[in-house]
């Protein structure tokens, strides 16, 4: 219940640096300046300065959802999803305004910043620590779909059209934050943190520093295309990250459901979302492998045939779309249930980049032992039970040996592991999308995989003298080159 009561203080309360800039700047001149008109409208009966547990509440909730919300994106081109319609502009890679997108992340990162500011103020060692992180998570997802963006000169709301950060730059400023914000978890708390208000780890600071090594080695193993790589530095993340998959961030506590559980219920409601490509499916339904990964009763449920059917890319739905002739997200779904859980990083996750990063390094054994345990991890998750789990350990298209062990199929198997996530794309565009049977979309607007989003509307509309060209969007970052 407390969780609920922080949600209500923060919509109550909270007022985001760039909004109160925005309602200064359109009042000025009509009102006489902005703080005189908002001092007629005070109400000397409700604080106007939320708490800082009020604040954290809102970035860790929003932390989980922001990941979703990207990955409703990236689900498409990495073929987790396909559009029921034919020729759909995600599916197609066209060029598509993702500024709802561009702007909750911007929110949740201004909110982050004022937990920050007011952390500083209070001298709080653990709420700084927090946020330095929660800064990283999103910072990291917003660089990773667009490249350069702004960020020294946006969230303090007194620089209407800020500098676009290089994307290099960024990507070095997530990995500092991590280790500042390290730092400050490691120190004696010197304010509270209320339990209910950490969406993601409930006030465990052990758990806190595992998430930012565990986003650490994600961030460096990124770097696998580059000089700056070094498999070496992903390992040592990897040993302070997680070790049992009860330290996971994950927020379970919504003002309704899972987003996921939302976009199976609109299916039922005949609003057609969350279809599943013919890419996932067949690389679970025996169809492309010659086995069938028991993994795929968990993510969908069967077609009226009693099989599982996806959708292809850019194609659209081959029935009706109301009498179960595909496979979409369903409420049976462990990640689409009501109640489920909303991922930030998992164990089995880091046990793929373990992997990765031993064969990089010829460290085979750990590598194979690695890979095992990233799939076993999954399979317990989800429920499988032994006997199907270890069938499929056993099939020799998953179990190559050892010596034999190749980072195919590392990547093959990190993408079912890192389903709905948005990770997944920076995977597939590392390995240039190099997984058995992936094909480009039907009527693809491009000859080749999409690399990069185009910018947002409202950046080119409101700061349109800042925001760098995109000539394709098959222009890679510089970290996919």
């Amino acid at each position: 219940m407390a969780n609920f009561l922080f949600l209500t203080q923060l919509i109550t309360m909270h007022k985001i640096n760039i909004k109160k800039l925005a309602v200064c700047v359109a009042l000025a001149a009509g009102l006489g300046g902005c703080s005189k008109y908002l001092d007629v409208n005070t109400d000397p009966n409700r604080p106007t300065q939320p708490t800082i547990n009020g604040i954290l509440a809102a970035c860790t909730q929003n932390t989980g959802l922001n990941v979703q919300r990207v990955a409703n994106i990236t689900n498409y081109y990495v073929q987790y999803f396909a559009s029921p319609n034919a020729n759909s502009p995600t599916d197609i890679y066209d060029r598509v305004d993702f500024s709802g997108t561009w702007r909750l992340l911007y929110d949740n990162m201004a909110d982050i910043y004022d937990l920050q500011q007011l952390a500083t103020q209070l001298n709080s060692t653990h709420h700084l620590g927090m946020a330095k992180i929660l800064m990283a998570i999103n910072l990291s997802m917003t660089t990773n779909l667009w490249g350069d963006a702004p960020f020294s000169e946006a969230l303090a709301g007194t620089n209407l059209s800020p500098k676009y950060d290089k994307a290099q730059d960024l990507h070095a400023r997530c990995i500092q934050l991590l280790d500042e914000g390290i730092l400050e978890m490691r120190k004696n708390p010197t304010v509270v943190v209320t339990p209910g208000a950490d969406f993601l780890h409930g006030a465990n600071r052990i758990n806190w520093i595992r998430t930012a090594f565990t986003i650490k080695a994600r961030l460096l193993n990124q770097l696998s295309k580059t000089p700056l790589y070094n498999a070496n530095e992903v390992l040592s993340a990897v040993d302070s990250g997680y070790t049992a998959a009860a330290q996971e961030a994950r927020v379970t506590v919504f003002t309704l459901r899972n987003p996921w559980a939302t976009v199976a219920r609109n299916n039922a409601a005949l609003v057609l979302d969350g279809w599943l490509s013919s890419n996932i499916i067949n690389s679970m339904n025996g169809q492309r492998f010659g086995y069938v990964d028991p993994r795929i009763r968990r993510f969908t449920d069967t077609t009226r045939f009693g099989d599982f059917r996806g959708t292809r890319n850019g194609v659209g739905r081959s029935g009706t779309g109301t009498n179960r002739e595909e496979c979409y997200l369903t409420t049976n779904g462990y990640y689409s249930a009501d109640a489920a859980p909303l991922f930030v990083a998992t164990f089995e996750e880091l046990e793929m980049i373990e992997a990765e990063a031993a064969l990089r390094a010829n460290s085979r054994t750990r590598a194979y032992t690695a890979y095992q345990a990233g799939i076993r991890l999954h399979m317990d998750k989800l429920g499988i039970a032994a006997a199907p789990r270890d069938a499929y350990l056993a099939q020799a298209k998953v179990n190559p040996g050892q010596a034999a062990l190749t980072l195919r199929d590392v990547f093959r198997e990190k993408y079912l592991v890192t389903f709905l996530q948005p990770v997944a794309w920076d995977d597939a565009r590392r390995s240039n999308y190099d997984y058995e049977g992936f094909q480009l979309p039907a009527s693809a607007l491009l000859s080749s995989g999409i690399r990069r989003l185009d910018y947002p509307s409202t950046e080119q509309s409101l700061n349109a003298s800042r925001v760098p060209t995109v000539a394709a969007l098959t222009d890679r970052l510089w970290w996919d080159q």
